[in-house]
């Protein structure tokens, strides 16, 4: 039996499979397999590590359902991590293409390890017709979304991939697993979106949930981090520099008013290595 080499990695428990096996047909029934939580690794995601005619290396990810989203935050923080660590690249400062355009990660070492990711997640998306969303009006703050006869206020942005952002009294009540599946459905998103729910702690950080596009709800959400920042100066709940607290531990997300660019920090560790059966027994 053939079976394919991977690593396992997790970004504050959003949790990836990384490989290297560019020669693969069917990416997105391999991430079905294995990102199953009980007959495969279990993962949030696939991540596969590509050669490329643009930037130094190419990453594409996969959801559980073997959807393919444009980008991922704390999968790109793994991506990075690993392929320095590998010898894949020698810098510390590289580019990444993926489907939302080429990524700039920033390794923070300590010693020849990586303590830490920065990545320049470039500007955030704030016309609708970008986001995608249906409708009339950019950017969208505060929009009426009605979710089962209940009226809820939305702020929405691309990072690259859609993202609905709803602030909230109490993260830890927030109806993410019934709210969050019927938004990324709604017809106002015809590529469906990523839900936040966010607590407001202060104007410096942020408390947050997820439910991810094709995932389900996620321990972290780098993308949905650097919404979540954007859509809270946006709407005067806080600092353009924050701290989002997440499951697992923080991310630090700025929204530079120099360059307009989202920069989100945070952590990348290895969990294990293993091998996989490309084949289903």
């Amino acid at each position: 039996m053939i079976c394919l080499k991977f690593v396992k990695m997790h970004g504050l428990g959003n949790d990836f499979v990384l490989i290297e096996a560019p020669g693969i047909e069917d990416y997105a029934s391999l991430a079905r397999r294995i990102c199953h939580r009980r007959f495969g690794v279990g993962a949030d995601g696939l991540i596969v590590i590509l050669p490329s005619e643009q930037a130094d290396l190419r990453m594409r990810i996969f959801n559980p359902d073997g959807s393919e989203p444009e980008m991922c935050g704390n999968g790109i923080r793994c991506f990075a991590s690993y392929v320095f660590e590998a010898g894949m690249v020698q810098k510390t400062e590289f580019t990444v293409e993926t489907l939302a355009g080429i990524i700039k990660p920033l390794l923070i070492l300590e010693g020849d390890k990586v303590a830490a990711v920065q990545v320049d997640m470039g500007k955030p998306r704030l016309e609708r017709s970008e986001i995608p969303m249906l409708g009339e009006g950019s950017p969208v703050i505060n929009e009426t979304i009605t979710i089962e006869g209940t009226s809820w206020q939305g702020t929405c942005v691309s990072m690259g991939n859609p993202h609905c952002v709803f602030f909230v009294n109490d993260v830890e009540q927030a109806p993410v697993a019934t709210v969050g599946p019927t938004v990324e459905h709604h017809p106002l998103f015809p590529q469906r979106t990523n839900v936040e729910f966010i607590e407001v702690l202060n104007p410096t950080e942020l408390k947050m949930r997820v439910w991810e596009r094709g995932a389900g709800e996620t321990m972290a959400c780098g993308t949905g981090a650097c919404a979540a920042t954007v859509a809270a100066a946006l709407t005067g709940r806080s600092e353009r520099r924050v701290t989002v607290h997440l499951a697992a531990g923080d991310l630090q997300i700025e929204w530079s008013p120099d360059d307009d660019h989202v920069y989100m920090t945070g952590p990348a560790e290895e969990v294990f290595r293993g091998e996989f059966p490309l084949e289903e027994a």
